[in-house]
């Protein structure tokens, strides 16, 4: 079940045997059929596609680029069901049970496109772990917290349901807890950072994909078992869901993101109430949420890592945006605006933000050094890297590694010493202010 979805012999595999099935369905038959009735069907399957295309996608609320591929690998399959039904009668009836199965498979293909563009499911293992929803490694009830001695070298995942104040319904949350907490029966007042995802997202992406409790436990292991505690947050209420993380129309996932957790962590883990403790990390629209609450509510959050985010929440164009995100209030979207916020705030006491796009994602370079430059002008320490990378949770993953000391520093967890983003080399550039 280790089986690379992202590169190796798999998604060749799997290609190829789509390619070998979608010919088959085809195939050369009677002259009516190569001149009239073969044309017709992948015309058809064309024009589908390019409708699929053209409606889906702003239907769907999907702001970043679509591989081309995913489309061809989609007409490849409307090919196939519409020669099966142009060519039921000239074809044989091993290529009339090829034809559906050319179809699964090329839609299969479209599936591993996706997938290798998003870097959402890295092994077979990983991909069969989400549909069926297992538990992950070290994953503990709440109440079997009281079994885990303090001699342990690896930190627990706990599944948590938090009560919503209202207007958003959250999904099954997750905790992380590192080694340090199990030590004594009195627990520590750790610091805490809230953890989102992208836009369509579970809220387990950020351990099962962005390798966050690995991450964690290699920091822990050399500072004495300490780390902050990491809240795998759900930021939408459902994985079709893209709220941006603000209130509107889409669920009141703001208040549920800075009301429902700080005091049900604070309580159920003895976790810091300090806001000088607690902070945002996120990867793609989870970036563009961690600049947002951290900047709209510093008195909940005092230091963020957005990676690879937007300017701002984003469902399209500004109109768009107001619209599907606010409901059409035009104010509602201005406030959560972060150059807006920003050039009507004051100073910003002890509020850091470290900034990360990979070399390949242009936009998001540009966008965060603009909010980067507008934050340091209200006092915010910030930093801003561009390392090797694209639009993927791997970079998501890796750049989370990165800064993680400097996250910990920021917020005070024992044992962390000061460490300043990465000097410049090779392709990595920094802006520090």
């Amino acid at each position: 079940m280790n089986v690379s979805l992202l590169d190796g012999w798999f998604p060749w595999a799997l290609q190829l045997t789509a390619v070998a099935a979608c010919f088959a369905a085809i195939g050369l038959r009677d002259r009516i059929w190569r001149l009239r009735r073969a044309p017709l069907a992948i015309g058809v399957s064309c024009v589908l596609t390019a409708a699929l295309a053209v409606a889906v996608v702003p239907l769907a609320g999907i702001t970043d680029p679509v591989p081309l591929m995913l489309w061809v690998w989609v007409g490849a399959a409307i090919t196939a069901l519409a020669v099966l039904v142009t060519g039921w009668r000239s074809a044989r009836w091993w290529r009339r049970a090829v034809a559906p199965v050319a179809a699964v498979l090329a839609l299969a293909s479209a599936a591993e496109v996706l997938n290798v563009s998003t870097g959402y499911c890295t092994t077979l293992a990983d991909a069969v772990g989400e549909l069926s929803d297992a538990p992950l490694p070290h994953e503990i009830a709440l109440d079997q917290l009281g079994t885990v001695t303090g001699k342990t070298s690896t930190g627990r995942i706990v599944a948590v349901d938090i009560p919503s104040s209202g207007g958003f319904h959250p999904r099954r949350e997750l905790v992380y807890l590192p080694p340090a907490w199990f030590r004594s029966r009195t627990r520590p007042k750790l610091p805490v950072l809230e953890m989102i995802g992208g836009e369509f997202s579970e809220p387990d992406n950020w351990p099962r994909t962005g390798n966050a409790v690995t991450t964690a436990d290699a920091y822990a292991r050399k500072h004495h078992g300490f780390t902050p505690i990491l809240v795998f947050a759900d930021a939408s209420g459902g994985f079709k869901v893209d709220t941006e993380c603000v209130n509107g129309p889409r669920g009141q996932a703001e208040n549920h993101l800075t009301r429902d957790i700080p005091p049900y962590v604070e309580k159920t883990f003895n976790a810091s109430a300090d806001p000088h403790k607690w902070g945002v990390v996120g990867w793609s629209m989870g970036g563009t949420c961690a600049v947002g609450l951290t900047l709209e509510h510093p008195d909940v959050f005092s230091h963020f890592e957005d990676i690879s985010g937007d300017a701002g929440p984003n469902a399209g164009n500004k109109q768009q945006t107001i619209d599907h995100l606010y409901g059409g209030d035009a104010a509602a979207w201005a406030s959560h605006d972060p150059l807006t916020v920003l050039a009507h705030h004051g100073k910003y006491p002890h509020v850091s933000g470290w900034f990360e796009s990979g070399d390949q994602e242009g936009p998001h370079i540009r966008q965060a050094r603009q909010l980067s430059a507008a934050a340091r002008k209200d006092g915010i320490t910030t930093a801003v890297v561009v390392a090797p990378g694209r639009h993927s949770w791997q970079f998501g993953a890796t750049a989370f590694a990165q800064a993680l000391p400097w996250l910990a520093h920021q917020l005070g967890s024992p044992g962390s010493k000061a460490a300043p983003p990465p000097p410049q080399t090779g392709t990595l550039g920094v802006a520090r202010g």
